[in-house]
């Protein structure tokens, strides 16, 4: 499924190394990406991916798009401006809508949910709003907080999530906000997950793709992720966008050296 077909990249090249985000984009003038159900942004760091999903997100309004601060000229409002998004079509020739449960997810957001749901202020609130949806009423909840029961179910919760590592978590939360029929721009998915987890979020990603009509463009340097599901890689790693083999990518031949040398 694709609600978002591309981006066109604005054509204006801003020379200057604080001039954001043409200092970053400045590179990849008019290119043109087409995005697939599920697409890749490869590249270093510092190479513009973040960045790209950041203008996605901004020009789509999506939930966990970053204002980007400036000082004197809106740089940002221009580039936004000069560069332009596509929507696919249906069927019958109607462009789509952006799912509104489309969102923008970054490496940093689901460490901020990993801790959230860490804390002990968190958990109180969401044991009483369940005994509320159970059926107590104000009343009883007011005589239930800060009972003995209360206390006892509490430390059972918190020993219940102490058993869970932060990669256990961060696949929980995965699962939770990607929602059927939704464009979802992820940054780094990967951050925080052992090789195992990878492999497990591989399969949430493509089940979601496959059966729930679900698109992502994902910004990642796992080779895991890059060679576990079908997709476009855009690999960002020259003077140019350009779409590139999984075998090809540079962090995947690293890899097959560093293993090879250690044979």
């Amino acid at each position: 499924m694709r609600y978002l077909r591309g981006l066109k990249l604005s054509d204006s090249i801003l020379p200057g190394p604080n001039i954001y985000p043409y200092c970053v984009l400045n590179v990849y003038a008019s290119e043109h990406l087409v995005f697939d159900t599920i697409t890749f942004l490869y590249g270093d760091n510092g190479s513009g991916k973040s960045t790209i999903l950041n203008l996605l997100a901004s020009h789509l309004q999506l939930p966990g798009a970053e204002a980007t601060r400036t000082l004197g000229d809106d740089y940002w409002g221009r580039y936004l401006k000069e560069s332009a998004v596509l929507l696919d079509e249906d069927d019958a020739g109607r462009r789509q809508k952006i799912p509104e449960n489309s969102r923008y997810i970054k490496s940093e957001d689901i460490l901020y949910e990993i801790k959230k749901i860490q804390q002990e202020a968190i958990q109180r609130e969401g044991y009483l709003y369940e005994r509320q949806q159970l059926g107590m009423t104000k009343e009883q909840i007011a005589a239930h907080k800060d009972s003995y029961a209360m206390k006892q179910q509490m430390a059972r919760r918190t020993f219940a999530q102490e058993k869970y590592s932060n990669g256990e978590t961060a696949l929980q939360v995965f699962e939770d906000y990607i929602q059927p029929n939704g464009l979802y721009l992820l940054d780094e998915p990967e951050a925080s997950l052992s090789p195992e987890k990878q492999l497990q979020l591989i399969q949430q990603l493509h089940h979601a793709a496959r059966f729930l009509n679900v698109q992502f463009i994902i910004a990642s340097h796992s080779p895991l992720l890059l060679g576990g599901l079908e997709g476009t890689i855009y690999s960002f790693d020259q003077e140019g966008i350009f779409m590139k083999q999984w075998n090809d990518l540079p962090v995947v031949q690293l890899y097959q050296d560093f293993f090879n040398n250690k044979r």
